[in-house]
């Protein structure tokens, strides 16, 4: 068995994509940050849709390349094959979105990392250690990078292993067009054609458009390319040809390409086609590598062009796998892709990154809390909340599944601090006991201040509110809500919803779980869920029955701790963590209040204060691991 089902090769950089659309690369005002090139496209997208993948490239020692670095393992792509180079930059490419079929594009990739690539960064253990190889043509456009890609191909082709070929055509990137014609797609080239056609007998498959075809085959006539391509290469060709499909020859070229094997196409507004091969390749490669037949393949691959051509950006638009099953169970409710409520949700919520499935939380974001404490000022209140921070690393000590929650009012400098440590961090949202809920100041009317937010920033609102809340109140707080996940969702932030309707009116077993339910309703779908702790099974049941009824890809739900001591925490623990939707805590006075009382008086110094609460904290973090482990223990 392989480690890897394919490893990709060649081009990777940092795409900085025009928010704007409709408008010339000039007149873009901001631009979204995305990873990018065609074989990193493609080893993410196949990840995506479930193949162990990896990618041969190189990137700068610099924040760029470690970004490129850092977001490949989010996908989950093996990055060992990712060289470093002290000496060069990482590629950067500025593209934006005039049309379905114009994209201004300007390639930054002047003696960039990917192509310091040379042959001894090929490890022949690494290359067998794949079922195939993908490479793609860009690399064969210069004598060392070409060089590298051929001993790759090489020791596949001795080792049985399988070799795919993206055609990925860019004149620009081979001498034939200017710096502002990055978008051309075709120029006719006999020195480009002699050196694709010297490399095609390597391939098992060879996948292009009828452009790429025809440099590839050195003939305009699609069909005349076609067979010239099939004289040196008995690879399977795969022929992309728009909106028409694409079709597949595994054996002698037709007279017409409508003879070749086709998979059925998805009628879909065209938003935009940059990024849509490597998406079609994606889904082209799951299947073949998956053994499907060429229909099945080429069904894959058209579904996943589909979902490229109708977002914004590369990677980001590619399907996971039950998102692809999803769209092919439920099929096209509107043929703009990228407005379907019900298919982003999924998109969203099946591409999220990171493992958090463990959450032990402390929580302090507090704000009135503080500024009610004798001796607060807001200095003073800053470097206490720094010293939280201290805490909790202490008690991380670089392991996974603990968070924060930390406001940007007091605690910023610690909030920023935090960024990048591994934390799970949730910031609030909401003035500290409004009803109906009011928003901190810094977000704006609008909540445009969000697309200030570091993106590993959760979203986190408090809503204090209750069945019985008479209709104005209720109609008030959902649309508030609503505004609040709609921003989130819009600036790619995750988001949590806090209910507490103890503080409201009296509460059964069935109140937190109507409460969801009525958020549900409103078309709100919190990434997670930060609740009371319960006091009986039933409650917990009624409430991750309504969760999972709506949304079976929540991220989970936290339980607070409402200032409770840490006898009566343990009993909500024990109850809590008998729901493995409840991934973890979120306490926050229990662990802080007596040092926050001390420290500001000027009665406990800073060592003291990180002691305890990384003491109390650890404490938590102890109780809860026993609550779950006893909780699957008895399942067991």
């Amino acid at each position: 068995m392989s480690d890897l089902d394919l490893i990709t090769i060649g081009r990777s950089s940092v795409d900085l994509y025009g928010a704007q659309i409709g408008g010339r690369l000039e007149d873009m005002g901001s631009f979204d940050k995305y990873i990018g090139g065609s074989p990193t496209n493609i080893a993410c997208g196949t990840a995506r849709l479930g193949l162990k993948s990896a990618v041969i490239t190189g990137v700068g020692d610099e924040h760029m390349g470690r970004f490129i670095v850092e977001q490949l393992q989010r996908e989950g792509v093996n990055t060992d094959g990712v060289k470093s180079d002290p000496d060069r930059l990482t590629a950067l490419v500025l593209l934006g979105i005039r049309d379905e079929e114009q994209f201004p594009l300007i390639f930054y990739r002047e003696n960039c990392a990917d192509m310091g690539l040379t042959v001894d960064d090929i490890d022949a253990d690494f290359i067998k250690s794949a079922r195939a190889i993908v490479a793609t043509g860009t690399h064969l456009s210069h004598p060392q990078v070409e060089a590298a890609t051929i001993k790759a191909l090489e020791i596949a082709r001795a080792n049985g292993q399988q070799t795919a070929l993206d055609i990925d055509y860019r004149p620009n990137l081979w001498g034939l067009a200017g710096h502002g014609d990055g978008e051309s797609r075709f120029v006719e080239s006999q020195a480009v054609t002699a050196k694709l056609q010297s490399t095609l007998h390597l391939f098992d498959l060879i996948v292009g458009t009828e452009e790429e075809f025809h440099i590839a085959g050195g003939s305009t006539d699609t069909i005349e390319a076609l067979r010239a391509v099939r004289a040196v290469s008995k690879a399977t060709l795969v022929c992309k040809r728009g909106a028409a499909g694409a079709v597949a020859f595994t054996g002698d070229v037709p007279d017409s390409l409508d003879e070749g094997e086709a998979g059925p196409g998805f009628p879909i507004e065209v938003f935009n086609v940059l990024g849509a091969g490597d998406g079609f390749m994606s889904g082209l490669l799951k299947g073949w590598l998956d053994d499907e037949d060429w229909p099945t393949a080429l069904k894959y691959a058209n579904a996943c062009g589909a979902f490229a051509v109708s977002r914004h950006g590369c990677t980001p638009a590619y399907p996971s796998w039950d998102e692809l099953q999803f769209f092919f169970d439920r099929g096209i409710k509107r043929a703009d892709l990228r407005n379907d409520a019900e298919l982003e949700q999924v998109h969203w919520a099946t591409n999220r990154h990171g493992d958090w499935s463990s959450v032990k939380t402390f929580a302090f974001d507090h704000r009135l809390q503080l500024e009610e404490m004798d001796g607060y000022t807001l200095s003073k209140g800053a470097a206490f909340k720094e010293l939280c921070l201290d805490a909790a690393l202490k008690v991380q000590n670089g392991q996974p599944g603990f968070g924060i929650l930390c406001d940007n009012r007091i605690g910023r400098s610690a909030l920023h601090k935090a960024s990048g440590t591994g934390l799970w961090i949730g910031r609030p949202t909401e003035l500290p006991g409004s009803r109906p809920i009011e928003f901190e100041p810094e977000l704006g009317e609008d909540f445009g201040r969000l697309r200030e937010w570091v993106r590993e920033n959760v979203v986190k609102l408090l809503v204090f509110c209750h069945p019985d809340d008479d209709e104005q109140t209720a109609n008030t707080q959902i649309a508030r809500v609503i505004r609040l996940f709609t921003a989130a969702r819009r600036n790619g932030l995750e988001f949590l919803l806090e209910i507490i309707p103890s503080k409201v009116g009296p509460v059964d077993d069935t109140t937190s779980a109507t409460l969801i339910q009525s958020f549900y309703d409103a078309g709100v779908y919190p990434d997670w869920w930060k609740l009371e702790p319960f006091k009986t099974e039933a409650a917990w049941r009624n409430a991750v029955d309504a969760i999972e009824r709506n949304d079976p890809r929540t991220r989970g739900i936290v339980v607070l701790g409402l200032d409770a001591p840490e006898e009566e925490l343990a009993a909500s623990f024990a109850l809590a963590a008998k729901q493995p939707l409840v991934k973890g805590f979120a306490v926050g006075r229990t662990i802080f209040g007596d040092a926050a009382r001390a420290w500001l008086k000027g009665e406990m110094a800073d060592v003291a204060a990180v002691a305890q609460m990384s003491e109390r904290y650890t404490r938590l973090c102890e109780i809860w691991d026993k609550a779950r482990a006893d909780a699957r223990l008895n399942v067991e």
